[in-house]
């Protein structure tokens, strides 16, 4: 076998599933080159390989695995604390690229990287730095930032004045009169999103990128209404809780259809606004319009709001609804929304994980297609054959329905001949395939179908000695581990490897 294929045999051995740990621990020496960080952060690990890439005297190797998305994350623990600031840093930012769905680091970790006093002996980061990409990771969960405003640690209590709109009334008043004078410097200093005087005066100081968080979340006086309505920048008025009922009824008839619309889903709309917006000239204000009484809380409303405008092919970030504690929609609102005639009340109900299974039957068989895909991308009950429907059909959506637990690796094999080479390559996997196309036209496809296995020993001994089918072979579990172990020491120290058997 020729040498120039040792990088294959390495990448596949790497993902092979039954492959032992430590064939897998072997791929982390340096002489491997890209093949053992890949290995560390693109698939699960045994335990006893976890340990040697925390132990791992090589920065690449501890910052791989600090990216790794299939690990359990309590064992990345050691990493919040590592010597290095990179692998500290690779950590915080999450995996990458990162997914729609981004898991939570547990409690401690969180704790260990917002409190860290130094950036790490390298000394090419700041602790602010990391925690800079660890607030733009999506790891940090509501539950911890909630937690914070009563958390031990006075660093931590001052973070939690910068969410200050999402914490209780109990909370905000315990900031203030927190016994940290520096945390209680930090609530005053945010307090004043919710003083409509204060807010006035604080406008000048704040940057143009954040005006539209202040026009849109904040508590305005009135001064501040007519300068939106003057410079034509009311947008952020029509989904801000504290806009004026006078206000709100102006926005109702906005010249803009778009702002309009926004208004008319609002809940809390007098009957007679609602019943002029539901005879609005523009189909769009009409739509929302109807969507009464359905929003009738903030919370409810910010969930409607998630769902409208995407598009089928939308691949926006998962995320907890960020609603006051306690405030959240109640599965009884949801199901009304599963029941719901209106098309973007169904995609709320689908979105929703929590939704009953009885209702996730009904709307797997929805006529609107965009139900069918939230309710794929979003529920971890949402049927196999529906996941492989929307892989099918929108390839936008294929890399987050293969990291999903009940996405169907069997009952593919119809596809086999599908113009769409991604397709052929989720049925050439089917370990249900009789005779898996090693042949396919497309490299990817030929990969696919080499690492089936169905395939025998003798069949992948002829594989691995083809550029466009070794690395295939070598991720086969069929691949007998002594066979791993000769082709490790082929690549490694150059050991002899037992002569091919003829391909059949």
């Amino acid at each position: 076998m020729s040498d120039s294929l040792h990088a294959l045999w390495l990448r596949g051995i790497a993902f092979n599933p039954a492959a032992p740990s430590d064939v897998l621990i072997r791929l982390m020496d340096r002489v491997t080159g890209e093949t053992g960080p890949l290995m560390c952060e693109g698939r699960d690990l045994p335990d006893a390989v976890i340990d040697a890439a925390l132990r791992h005297p090589a920065r690449v190797i501890r910052r791989a695995l600090a990216r790794n998305r299939y690990v359990d994350p309590v064992r990345l623990a050691p990493l919040a604390s590592d010597p290095s600031g990179i692998v500290r840093w690779w950590l915080a930012g999450g995996p990458r690229p990162r997914p729609r769905w981004v898991r939570p680091l547990p409690d401690d970790i969180l704790v260990t990287l917002l409190t860290a006093q130094d950036g790490g002996e390298d000394g090419m980061l700041t602790a602010n730095e990391i925690i800079e990409g660890l607030d733009w990771s999506r790891q940090i969960p509501l539950s911890f930032h909630r937690s914070m405003a009563g958390h031990e640690h006075p660093e931590l209590r001052i973070r939690a004045t910068w969410r200050w709109q999402s914490l209780t009334p109990a909370q905000r008043a315990g900031l203030l009169d927190d016994p940290d004078s520096a945390v209680r410097e930090a609530a005053e200093n945010k307090s004043w999103e919710l003083d409509p005087e204060r807010v006035e005066a604080e406008l000048p100081s704040i940057g143009s990128l954040s005006r539209g968080f202040v026009f849109g979340t904040c508590a305005l006086s009135p001064t501040l209404v007519e300068q939106c309505f003057a410079d034509g920048t009311v947008h952020p008025l029509t989904w801000n809780p504290h806009t004026p009922a006078y206000a709100v009824a102006r926005l109702a008839r906005h010249p803009d259809a778009e702002v309009r619309a926004w208004v008319a889903a609002r809940p809390g709309l007098g009957p007679d606004l609602v019943a002029e917006l539901s005879e609005d000239p523009d189909e769009k204000v009409r739509i929302r319009a109807r969507l009464h009484p359905f929003p009738r809380t903030w919370a409810e409303y910010g969930t409607i709001r998630k769902a409208i405008g995407h598009g089928p092919d939308c691949t926006c970030p998962i995320t907890e609804l960020d609603t006051e504690p306690g405030t959240e929609p109640s599965p009884h609102w949801f199901a009304a929304c599963a029941a719901s005639g209106e098309p973007v009340l169904r995609r709320v109900a689908a979105s929703w994980p929590g939704l009953p299974a009885e209702l996730v039957a009904t709307l797997a068989q929805d006529d609107d297609e965009e139900v069918r895909i939230r309710l794929a991308c979003h529920h971890p009950l949402a049927p196999p054959r529906l996941l492989l429907d929307v892989f099918v059909t929108r390839p936008a959506h294929r890399p987050h329905l293969l990291t999903l637990p009940a996405f169907p690796r069997t009952g593919t094999t119809h596809l086999i001949g599908h113009p769409d080479a991604q397709v052929r390559a989720l049925a050439a996997a089917d370990p249900t395939l009789p005779d898996p196309p090693v042949d396919d036209p497309d490299t990817s496809v030929c990969r696919a179908a080499a690492a089936n296995p169905s395939l025998t020993p003798e069949v992948l001994e002829a594989l691995l000695a083809d550029p466009r089918t070794a690395e295939g072979a070598a991720a086969n579990p069929s691949l007998p581990v002594p066979r791993m172990r000769a082709l490790l020491d082929r690549c490694l120290n150059g050991a002899a490897t037992p002569p091919p058997a003829a391909r059949p």
